[in-house]
């Protein structure tokens, strides 16, 4: 607790930090929270799980009010992690009482409207802050703090014109923090338009390199599937998550691993969001064993205690791909990520392996019960037994270099 008094917080957001027992400042912590408190503008370079929602939150439960209008309003890229961030600056502020309020689609825009009009510190998705603005619902006149979270998923997502529109409409006299995992082109626009002489925050990964291993298995599309059942049912327990690339993959995947005795559940953004929020609790919980997800999930949450990561489906780029592994191997603990490589994946994964950065060892397919080509109309008892088709996308590869 030391290290965080020498920083001058509160008594009351000392008291809070000792009950969630934060012993020392994470590296985010202790690079931003000085510059943070001197009401300086920060860009902090850091990944998922880092600590950076107190980072920032620390100002924001510092700086606001009671009863002083909207004082602070963070932006987010996705519904789950607005409500994370909520729940964490309500946890933070518990002895201030402020009221904390999330503001995102899917919900009723009336109850927001009603519970508006008395909030201090607003936490929500582009989208639907936009709306409340059009509206006159959302009054940022009195606004201190502007918090852009995950920036370079909300340009991914394609926010940056709503994100640019709702800048415009704060004061031009503000506290500005932006945290992105990646500093690209389209932040870096941001942070020079519409920051004052940013403070430039870098923090090495939240993920122990040396204990994620990096797997990948060239996989006959026939396979595919057979493949990701014997490899989850040889698992340790733990929380595992699969990727899709698109939710009619996830709801496919999810719906048949269930067929085979396993506890699987989809989220995508075609739930609803008090469904996609009921099965993040569960999860949190450990009470969902396999989380089948496209990257909606893979970016801002922090979700303890997943011990295997696997790629279905091979994301677009390097950058998602690192995104999606970062969930395991946190803290200290051992973590695995493993793609499923068929040829429909081939290049994507030539994209990924292009990153000189990612070390990812190839495995041979074991011996696996194999589910026939149409297995989608077929039920479980028409599995038959036969040896792995002979791994192509390596020695693709390799013909390719040769002829260069």
């Amino acid at each position: 607790m030391e290290s965080f008094k020498k920083f001058g917080l509160s008594e009351d957001l000392l008291r809070v930090i000792q009950e969630l027992e934060f012993s020392e400042p994470t590296e985010i912590q202790e690079k931003a929270i000085p510059y943070v408190l001197k009401g300086r503008d920060v860009i902090g370079k850091s990944a998922t799980g880092s600590g950076k929602t107190l980072a920032f939150g620390s100002g924001i439960v510092e700086t606001t009010q009671k009863g002083k209008g909207i004082q602070a309003l963070v932006l987010t890229p996705t519904r789950e992690l607005a409500e994370q961030v909520a729940q964490s600056l309500k946890k933070f502020s518990k002895h201030h009482k402020f009221f904390i309020q999330e503001i995102y689609g899917g919900v009723s825009i009336t109850n927001q409207i009603h519970k508006l009009s008395r909030t201090e510190i607003v936490v929500g998705t582009p989208g639907r802050i936009l709306d409340h603005l059009r509206r006159n619902s959302l009054n940022l006149s009195d606004l201190k703090i502007l918090v852009l979270d995950e920036a370079d998923r909300m340009v991914d997502m394609g926010f940056l014109p709503d994100v640019e529109t709702i800048i415009k409409q704060c004061p031009q006299k503000k506290q500005t923090l932006l945290f992105s995992a990646t500093i690209t082109q389209e932040v870096d626009y941001i942070a020079k338009k519409y920051m004052n002489n940013p403070e430039y925050i870098t923090v090495e990964s939240y993920v122990d390199a040396s204990k994620l291993h990096q797997y990948y298995y060239d996989t006959p599309n026939h396979i595919k599937f057979s493949l990701l059942i014997y490899l989850l049912k040889q698992e340790k327990p733990g929380l595992v998550m699969v990727f899709c690339n698109t939710r009619r993959n996830a709801d496919s995947v999810t719906n048949n691993l269930k067929r085979f005795g396993l506890h699987a559940v989809a989220i995508h953004g075609g739930l609803t969001q008090s469904r996609r929020s009921s099965i993040m609790q569960d999860f949190h919980a450990e009470e969902i064993a396999i989380l089948v997800c496209t990257d909606v999930a893979a970016r801002g949450l922090d979700i303890k205690n997943v011990s295997h990561i696997y790629n279905y489906d091979v994301p677009n780029t390097s950058v998602e791909y690192i995104h999606r592994v970062g969930r395991t191997a946190r803290a200290g603990e051992e973590g695995e990520a493993i793609s499923l490589v068929s040829s429909r994946d081939y290049e994507n994964f030539r994209k990924v392996m292009a990153d000189e950065s990612l070390k990812i060892e190839e495995k041979q397919i074991p011996n696996i019960e194999i589910v026939p080509a149409n297995f989608m109309q077929r039920h479980k008892e028409r599995f038959h037994k036969r040896r792995g088709d002979k791994p192509r996308f390596s020695s693709r590869r390799s013909n390719r270099n040769r002829r260069r």
